[in-house]
């Protein structure tokens, strides 16, 4: 099939190599000139498990094409995605203007069927904006060319969202045209083979189900980290009591660490865009409110357990800082707690060592050269002339480190562990210091509180 695809960040991209993968003709539309150009050299902009190759092998066999001019692209295309952002906007809504501006292009191009798919996060209602939008552009020109719009989001998780994209466990398919569900599903049909994994359903309920997922998803993340500050207070272990709940089936384990927050491109920010729409129609969302403060007061955490050791005086001291990146796999730090952290750090008078394995370039364009950050290497030169050890991002490589050298580096050996990745008895046994998020008591008896 020909597919085109506005937009080339991780959903956009992910998507239109997934589906040049399965043998489609694909063409990917952006309006950054610079980043057009690097992806048709081979460039990836963004880190993302198995992306790359696959990105390379279908360019390079010519299924796979991207371009800035948007005209030759929607003649290509039977079906039309859009992929672009939708940023928070001031008050915390979802900002449709790229989207929209996609939807007048497409009505200002297409001269036959075409089936446009609302890939990016919108709130409930903006496939009725699309359908509006091509359809006063079409008016304008003095066509009546027939289309159809589908509300399809996407559930890709970074970090997985290759494997996510070739193996959906579901696919979200609103649509009020038989046609186009039909065109949907000869394009989804590869993705299919094993069961049907297509759920099919309006258009505003598909938009409502992609908010719903992130939210719920976020809200179990909040009432660990609300039941990890319950743990500290009480001198209960979070890590057990996670294990206790977890075996019932009702809950099931994913999703139920504790930690340093949330963080990334889509559960803030999905979370904050789902409490505003349900404020603009005269419903006060008092869970969603209360999952986004839970989770803004928890990115603060790991700077308390820092200044409590220290007594509060943070000034002039080292801090290593392990994990830059929102959550592994990724370079994405938008959102993320080390950002939070460092920012409480710098203000506080102290410096950051920090590494992380693919966001000391991300780390770079954020905060620049600037006094009080030097990003390093390998994770123990983050540790040289440091005063205390931070873990932010739960990396595979931070799971098991050498404590007698981590104890050797830092000149007063303390861990705060904000993914609770290490066993608090076997740190404290090493002669450091030992806190982690809800680990009320250590094995040996002393608070932490």
């Amino acid at each position: 099939m020909k597919v085109t695809i506005f937009g080339t960040g991780y959903v956009g991209l992910v998507t239109g190599a997934c589906l040049a993968e399965m043998g489609n003709h694909v063409v990917c539309v952006d309006v950054d000139t610079n980043k057009v150009e690097r992806l048709k050299a081979g460039d990836i902009p963004i880190f993302e498990p198995g992306l790359e190759p696959m990105v390379v092998r279908n360019h390079a066999e010519g299924r796979l094409a991207f371009t800035t001019d948007a005209a030759p692209a929607i003649a290509h295309g039977d079906v039309v995605f859009i992929a672009v952002g939708t940023p928070p906007d001031e008050d915390g809504s979802a900002d449709l203007q790229y989207v929209l501006a996609v939807a007048k292009t497409i009505g200002d191009h297409i001269d036959r069927y075409t089936v446009v798919v609302n890939k990016s996060t919108v709130p409930v209602g903006t496939a009725d904006r699309v359908r509006a939008a091509v359809a006063e552009r079409l008016k304008a020109r003095g066509v009546d060319v027939l289309f159809d719009v589908v509300s399809n989001p996407e559930f890709l998780k970074e970090g997985d969202a290759v494997e996510d994209c070739l193996r959906p466990d579901r696919i979200i398919v609103g649509a009020s045209s038989q046609k186009a569900i039909g065109v949907l599903r000869k394009l989804y049909a590869p993705f299919n083979r094993n069961h049907d994994r297509m759920v099919v359903m309006d258009e505003r309920s598909a938009e409502l189900t992609k908010y719903a997922a992130n939210a719920m998803l976020a809200t179990k993340i909040s009432f660990m980290n609300e039941i990890a500050n319950i743990a500290e207070h009480v001198g209960a272990d979070v890590e057990l009591v996670r294990q206790g709940i977890g075996a019932d089936p009702r809950i099931g384990y994913h999703f139920i660490y504790p930690g340093a927050g949330y963080g990334g491109s889509c559960f803030p920010k999905d979370v904050q865009a789902l409490a505003r729409t349900a404020h603009s129609v005269g419903y006060d969302a008092r869970l969603l409110e209360a999952v986004e403060a839970v989770n803004d007061a928890q990115k603060s955490r790991l700077f308390a357990l820092l200044s409590k050791h220290f007594g509060g005086k943070l000034k002039g001291l080292t801090v290593a800082v392990w994990g830059l990146a929102f959550k592994p796999n990724t370079d994405d730090m938008r959102e993320a707690s080390s950002r939070r952290l460092m920012e409480q750090l710098w203000d506080a008078g102290a410096r950051v060592r920090a590494f992380d394995p693919e966001a000391a370039d991300e780390a770079r364009r954020i905060y620049g050269e600037r006094d009080g950050l030097v990003l390093v290497e390998r994770p123990y030169e983050a540790l040289e002339g440091a005063d205390a050890l931070v873990i932010v991002t739960e990396w595979k490589a931070f799971r098991s480190p050498d404590f007698a050298r981590v104890k050797s580096l830092l000149a007063t050996p303390v861990i705060v562990d904000g993914r609770n990745l290490y066993d608090p008895a076997a740190v404290e046994e090493s002669g450091i210091a030992y806190y982690g998020i809800g680990r009320g008591r250590s094995l040996s008896g002393r608070e932490h509180v």
